[in-house]
C-alpha cells in the first residue's frame, strides 16, 4: 500500500469524457504550506568569511535552510570574484551541488533548492578584506517535478497574491522546481495551490 497511500498523482488515473473512446489525465489539486519561511537573508547559510590566497572548502559553521529554497552568495567589495560551490542535499535527501558566480558587492542568487548544504568552496581572495557570506533567497523549493507551471494561487500570511508568483519547473531535477512569491517572505505561512 505505501505506493497508493498518501495518494499517487502518478499513477495515470484518467477520467472519461463526452466523446466517446476519448479519456484524459486526471489532474489533482495539491496544497504546498511552508509554515514559516524566514525573511532573505545573505548570511543565513553562511556568516561573511574572510577568503584567502587559494580556495577554501568550508564544511563547520554551515547553517542549513529553514526549508528547501535557492540560496545567494554576496562578496563585499567591488572586486571580489570567482565561482562559489556549494553542495549539499534536495528535498528528496538527494546529492546536489550549484556553483554561483561571485559578482563583487553584488548578491547573487542561485536557482536551486537546497534542504541542507553540506560544504561550501570559497573562491581565492582578489585583495585583502575581501569576504563571502552565503544565505537563502525567497525562492522556496516545491516538492514535485513539474513539465510547466501549474500554480494556480499563492498566498502569504493567508492573503491571496496580487501577482503571480514566478515559477520554475524541471521533469528531471527535483531541486529546480521552486515557487518565488511577489511578496517577500517574512516569516508568515505561504500556501501555494498547484495542479500535479
Amino acid at each position: 500500500m505505501s505506493g497508493f497511500y498518501p495518494f499517487n498523482p502518478a499513477l495515470g488515473q484518467e477520467v472519461q469524457t463526452d466523446v466517446k473512446g476519448v479519456t484524459l489525465d486526471r489532474g489533482f489539486v495539491a496544497h504546498f504550506v511552508a509554515a514559516d519561511p524566514a525573511a532573505a537573508s545573505v548570511t543565513a547559510v553562511l556568516a561573511a568569511t574572510a577568503l584567502t590566497t587559494s580556495t577554501q572548502e568550508i564544511t563547520t559553521g554551515i547553517t542549513n535552510p529553514d526549508y528547501p529554497r535557492a540560496l545567494q552568495i554576496k562578496g563585499n567589495q567591488a572586486g571580489v570574484a570567482g565561482n562559489v560551490v556549494i553542495e549539499g542535499t534536495n528535498y528528496t535527501d538527494e546529492a546536489i551541488s550549484e556553483t554561483i558566480a561571485a559578482n563583487g558587492a553584488n548578491a547573487v542568487s542561485g536557482n536551486k533548492a537546497f534542504k541542507t548544504v553540506t560544504k561550501i568552496t570559497l573562491p581565492a581572495k582578489n585583495a585583502d578584506g575581501d569576504t563571502i557570506s552565503v544565505g537563502t533567497t525567497g525562492k522556496l523549493g516545491l516538492p514535485y517535478k513539474l513539465a510547466h507551471n501549474t500554480v494556480l494561487a499563492a498566498y502569504l500570511n493567508n492573503v491571496k497574491e496580487g501577482t503571480a508568483p514566478t515559477v520554475a519547473t524541471s521533469t528531471s531535477a527535483l531541486e529546480s522546481n521552486t515557487v518565488l512569491l511577489n511578496s517577500a517572505l517574512n516569516g508568515n505561512k505561504v500556501d501555494v495551490y498547484l495542479i500535479v
